[in-house]
């Protein structure tokens, strides 16, 4: 069921790009940078469109800067795959050959002396030749210079992560149906990996099947385990469609559940919803997640949460903002997280539901829409 020509957003445009370069130099401005590199990663193609095909040792960047038109600095035999990602963009470009210095070209848009903001994914090699070739200038984490720059989607975006999620949604519909009991996680992995590529998805980063035991690692790589009745399984199922991301959690079991799975489950699903409920204009990113950890504290499980309650989703699947104790960062409309809390029973099993929730005007909205009850599956 792979989608139609037709189910293709409306690409982005020079305006588009335009805007978010400028908003992004205002944003440095504001934030006490004299400007920006932008190295390759999801912020090069947020602001470019530009995704290399391959990531090497050769310098690429983005500089952006008040007082100059924005400029990509390239390798001379990947200008071409640049000029036709970024043709929208409306970039100036400078090229280099093999056998240059690669740093010459950027620090001539460079003003020494500066401090730049440089994007987290920079190789320690090019930021120590920019620090030679540039003396006296001085260098800012991005994301923590600029932690909201792509936080806040507008309806072209939003729109790319509606259905990213409604793609997971129907992932999630589909392998309730599939048999479980008797196969390898890597095995109903392998099923959550096709399905989101039938339903639209480019590119898959992760498959989470943590069944019994394995349920009680958040993180659990699908493995061999052979999945057994009885077994609760934590289901975490993500990709890239459209350039956005989807991210879901939900928890099955195979056949009747226990009494204790049963009441886990609950608990964590009313934290959920509770998360959620926090969600509001103008509230704190941790209070979303001190909503959502009461409820299971109050149950008694409050030492089986040990991660964060959500983190933003865009053009990667875990970006800023989070939320988490101690994040004041307030909540605007158009951004988009997780909610996703969760109790672990070391050795035994565990049990997580998130949807990707957006703020609106009035409260928060989900992007996922399946059912957060516990699913028997055979």
């Amino acid at each position: 069921m792979s989608p139609s020509a037709a189910d293709a957003p409306t690409p982005f445009t020079r305006d588009d790009y335009v805007a978010r370069m400028r908003r992004a130099v205002a944003d440095a401005t504001r934030a006490g940078l004299d400007g920006l590199l932008v190295m390759p990663g999801p912020e090069l193609v947020w602001l470019t469109g530009y995704r290399p095909t391959a990531i090497t040792e050769r310098l690429t960047v983005l500089v952006l800067a008040r007082d100059r038109e924005p400029t990509l600095v390239v390798p001379t035999l990947e200008r071409p795959d640049a000029e036709a990602a970024t043709g929208a963009a409306g970039l100036q470009m400078v090229a280099w050959n093999d056998g240059e210095d690669p740093f010459e070209g950027a620090a001539a848009l460079m003003r020494g002396g500066a401090t730049w903001g440089i994007s987290d994914s920079a190789w320690a090699a090019h930021l120590l030749g920019l620090q030679h070739a540039v003396p006296g200038s001085s260098y800012r984490s991005l994301t923590q210079s600029l932690p909201m720059l792509r936080a806040v989607k507008d309806s072209a975006e939003l729109a790319r992560l509606e259905a990213a999620g409604a793609a997971a949604d129907a992932t999630y519909e589909q392998i309730l149906g599939v048999r479980f009991a008797g196969r390898r996680e890597t095995d109903v992995a392998a099923d959550l990996a096709r399905l989101l590529r039938e339903h639209g998805h480019e590119q898959v980063d992760f498959t989470v099947v943590g069944s019994g035991p394995n349920g009680a690692n958040p993180h659990h790589e699908a493995g061999d385990r052979t999945i057994e009745v009885g077994d609760a399984i934590v289901l975490d199922f993500g990709g890239l469609m459209h350039g956005y991301g989807s991210d879901t959690s939900r928890t099955v079991c195979v056949g009747e559940p226990s009494e204790e799975i049963r009441e886990v489950h609950e608990i964590v699903r009313l934290a959920q919803q509770a998360g959620v409920e926090a969600v509001r204009p103008g509230v704190a990113c941790q209070e979303v997640d001190r909503a959502a950890r009461a409820v299971i504290s109050d149950a008694g499980h409050g030492e089986r949460f040990i991660h964060r309650t959500g983190h933003g989703i865009g053009t990667t699947t875990h970006e800023p903002p989070y939320m988490i104790e101690g994040e004041e960062q307030p909540l605007v409309p158009g951004m988009c997280f997780s909610v996703e809390p969760g109790i672990y029973l070391a050795g035994r099993f565990g049990v997580r539901i998130e949807d990707i929730v957006t703020v609106t005007d009035t409260g928060g909205r989900r992007l996922n829409t399946t059912t957060r009850e516990l699913q028997v599956v055979e």
